[in-house]
């Protein structure tokens, strides 16, 4: 599931970013409403997370944008707790409006309700005897679970979310080094790749395949996929 994320905030935005990529969500954050108007030029969003109060613009109007341009559910999260602005945002069209603070679980649990309403809900993803759950975070493998670091999920999901696509070495690290809020190297990404094979009974790597002075790919024939 990709989710935009629309604040200007820098403490929110981290908590936000390291929250939802921890329940398996792909996030892009905007600062600004032109960056915002950007992103939802350049892609499809499952989601988008809007504050009101904008450097360069209003959040009402972006939600306007954002219904008329994109149909993607909005979820205000904004510090503005007048009636007359939460009324006024469901009348835009958002799903929920969301006031800070707010608790984490909380705002997770009201991501997955609109989501859900909107035919976006979790999906499980099956190869072979695996399967991984986005919206538990669960795998497994030959009906056993599967625990996973979150740098061994993240390369999964994104390994069964595209299969039979080349994840160049570089590509990998660029995604998942900010995650654990460490600088992951070459070596790291090895050690994990190959703890992340044993993990999934694939020692000979022959479901993740390496491709010499490239990267990895997932070799498999069909991924299936249950909404």
């Amino acid at each position: 599931m990709r989710i935009m994320l629309v604040e200007d905030n820098e403490g929110i935005i981290m908590g936000l970013e390291y929250l939802l990529s921890q329940e398996g969500y792909q996030v892009m954050t905007a600062r600004t409403m032109a960056q915002a108007l950007k992103y939802l030029d350049s892609m499809d969003w499952d989601l988008v997370l809007l504050d009101i109060m904008l450097p360069d613009g209003d959040g009402f109007a972006l939600c306007k944008r954002i219904k008329r341009e994109a149909g993607a559910p909005v979820i205000f999260l904004t510090a503005r707790e007048e009636e007359a602005d939460v009324v006024r945002g469901l009348e835009l069209g958002a799903e929920d409006y969301v006031i800070k603070p707010f608790r984490n679980r909380e705002l997770v649990s009201r991501i997955r309700g609109v989501l859900r309403r909107n035919g976006k809900g979790s999906r499980i993803f099956r190869c072979g005897g695996i399967s991984l759950n986005t919206e538990t975070g669960k795998v497994k493998c030959g009906g056993n679970e599967v625990a996973l670091t979150r740098l061994e999920y993240k390369i999964l999901y994104n390994m069964m979310s595209h299969p039979e696509k080349l994840f160049t070495r570089d590509e990998i690290l660029a995604d998942v080094w900010d995650m654990s809020g460490n600088f992951v190297n070459d070596n790291t990404l090895s050690v994990t790749m190959k703890r992340l094979r044993e993990k999934l009974g694939d020692p000979d790597g022959k479901l993740i395949k390496t491709v010499r002075g490239m990267g990895y790919r997932m070799e498999v024939q069909e991924i299936r996929i249950d909404i």
